[in-house]
């Protein structure tokens, strides 16, 4: 087994470690954080919780949902009347160039009229027609939204009231990521913190099409305890991430349970990939990206207990590096939440405590 080896401070990398060993023929993508990403935000805006980050793969924009309401009284000295030109709460929905300029942002509690606003924003998505998608973890949020690129409100699937179960088809049950199948237009909905399912809906009417657990069995509201020797029979909460590869696999990040489980686009259990099994920390497979060659060679987990972001192989499910620390410094996380990946293979964590978004850029040099 390989041993953990750090790269020189001076050369800006971080450090890896290796976990599995690799052959001479693959080369594992290194990183190396952009302390220039983003640009400081327009209007004295600062932010809240992240609550989801998303790359649209169309322009390669970077696009974050965060939560205006962790935002503390104190840092709101500007919008609280102080005599002071800090600070003012950003909206809830923010678009950034490559580059980390502000390109636009909308959205939060004090817009939405007609629809039902998540108490605590989660997950983030732009679908193949350019729509936008957001979800909340709130403790009575049931609904998954759909917006214009520009912010108009499309479409509410569910609604927010007190919870009910995880076999009701009618909502969902504090939701906390989404994705959009281009080939049939349904919406899979990580559900979430307080069901423990994926659920499927059309995406232009929210008509509710099928819903499974983990390994493909009916959801449940079971209890479920982590135990690294026997593998949990249902999904734990949350059921935090879920994305569609390119060959048309689903593969849900099943965050307290350690591992990622993947299913055919109807349900049926294909394999899991347990990352850490014997950590004693439950949440190590936070949200799941993919490495943008045709291959998705390389498949990326966020770790928030140990403060990670952890390379795997695709073709097996073997941690083959990871980067990062717990910390509050640039290449470090407080609370790793959720992370995207461009086009360029250039990646980007969102964090909860640490209230920002971070670049780590791709020194590998090509995909």
């Amino acid at each position: 087994m390989a041993r953990l080896y750090s790269i020189a401070a001076a050369a800006g990398m971080l450090a890896f470690a290796f976990v599995q060993p690799v052959t001479a023929a693959e080369k594992v993508p290194q990183f190396q954080i952009d302390t220039s990403w983003p640009k400081p935000l327009p209007h004295n805006w600062i932010l809240g919780q992240i609550g989801g980050i998303f790359v649209d793969p169309k322009d390669d924009t970077i696009w974050i949902s965060q939560r205006p309401r962790t935002v503390n009284d104190r840092d709101k000295r500007a919008q609280r009347g102080d005599k002071s030109i800090c600070c003012f709460t950003a909206p809830s929905v923010i678009q950034f160039d490559q580059q980390g300029n502000v390109l636009q942002a909308w959205g939060g509690p004090e817009t939405a009229k007609g629809y039902d606003w998540p108490q605590n924003e989660h997950g983030m998505f732009v679908d193949y027609k350019n729509n936008v998608w957001l979800a909340g973890n709130g403790e009575n949020d049931g609904v998954v939204l759909k917006f214009t690129h520009d912010g108009k409100f499309l479409l509410q699937i569910g609604k927010n009231a007190k919870q009910t179960n995880s076999l009701d088809n009618t909502r969902v049950g504090r939701a906390a990521d989404m994705v959009v199948d281009p080939a049939t237009n349904e919406v899979y909905v990580a559900d979430g913190y307080f069901d423990h399912r994926v659920i499927v809906f059309d995406a232009d009417t929210g008509a509710f099409k099928r819903m499974w657990g983990a390994y493909g069995k009916p959801p449940t509201d079971e209890k479920i305890t982590y135990d690294p020797n026997v593998l949990p029979q249902q999904f734990a909460n949350p059921v935090h991430g879920i994305r569609i590869t390119n060959d048309g696999r689903v593969v849900v990040s099943d965050r307290a349970n350690n591992r990622i489980q993947i299913f055919t686009k109807d349900g049926k259990f294909l394999r899991e990939f347990p990352v850490l099994r014997d950590s004693t920390a439950p949440g190590v497979t936070g949200s799941t990206v993919f490495w943008p060659d045709k291959a998705q060679t390389w498949w990326f987990t966020s770790d928030d207990p140990n403060g990670q972001i952890h390379i795997l192989r695709a073709s097996d499910g073997q941690v083959v590096g990871s980067f990062g620390r717990v910390g509050r410094g640039p290449g470090e996380f407080e609370n790793l939440h959720n992370i995207a990946i461009d086009k360029e293979g250039n990646v980007y964590s969102a964090e909860v405590q640490g209230q920002r978004v971070q670049r780590f850029k791709n020194i590998s040099g090509g995909l």
